[in-house]
């Protein structure tokens, strides 16, 4: 008996947003706060001065408890914001001043001479629907982050910033088709743990 053909990008999309979005408020916090503490544990935050992190949309994990552990250390943190077909971070402090994108997501309302260089970020927690072992990953299709990072992919020495992926560990997938234009995790964070990937 053959084994069952693997789903196809829209179809993984519609079933991991539907298992996401059914979580209750209080489910979901309890799993973002199990991601957060993990993160904290991993020892990956350490000599992390600079870390880009992302509002919650669509039912994507909440990394807002882990904003105060990093100020309290002098970490900086920024969230992206739009640009086109790419992305910038910009300084996020505990009063920035939010305001919705076309896709209904808080981005700081910054000038662009404030964004970080992206080789001047040390970690990058990214959203995403899905991924596997192998640091494929899943996004939810228009393609930002793999468009602001694509020079990155073809760097073999310099590995900055590192890309971490941030999602509830039912988004883990056994294997995902890779694009050639996608680029790969270099290690995901879950409410169950911290792992390298590839």
């Amino acid at each position: 008996m053959n084994p069952p053909a693997p789903l196809d990008r829209t179809a993984i999309r519609r079933e991991v947003r539907a298992q996401r979005r059914s979580l209750s408020e209080r489910e979901r916090s309890l799993r973002s706060h199990a991601l957060c503490l993990n993160l904290a544990r991993s020892g990956l935050l350490a000599r992390a001065r600079r870390i880009a992190c992302f509002w919650p949309n669509d039912g994507e994990v909440d990394l807002a408890p882990l904003f105060a552990r990093l100020w309290q250390t002098g970490t900086r943190i920024f969230l992206p914001v739009l640009a086109g077909p790419r992305l910038w971070f910009a300084p996020f402090h505990p009063h920035t001043r939010l305001a919705d994108n076309r896709f209904g997501i808080p981005e700081p309302v910054a000038s662009r001479r404030q964004a970080c260089p992206l080789l001047a970020l040390d970690i990058v927690l990214m959203p995403l629907v899905a991924f596997d072992g192998r640091g494929n990953r899943l996004g939810m299709g228009g393609g930002y982050y793999d468009r602001t990072f694509a020079s990155r992919a073809h760097r073999t020495h310099l590995r900055r910033p590192l890309l971490v992926g941030a999602a509830f560990a039912f988004q883990r997938r056994e294997h995902l088709e890779a694009r050639p234009w996608d680029v790969a995790l270099d290690a995901a964070i879950t409410d169950r743990g911290f792992e390298w990937l590839r």
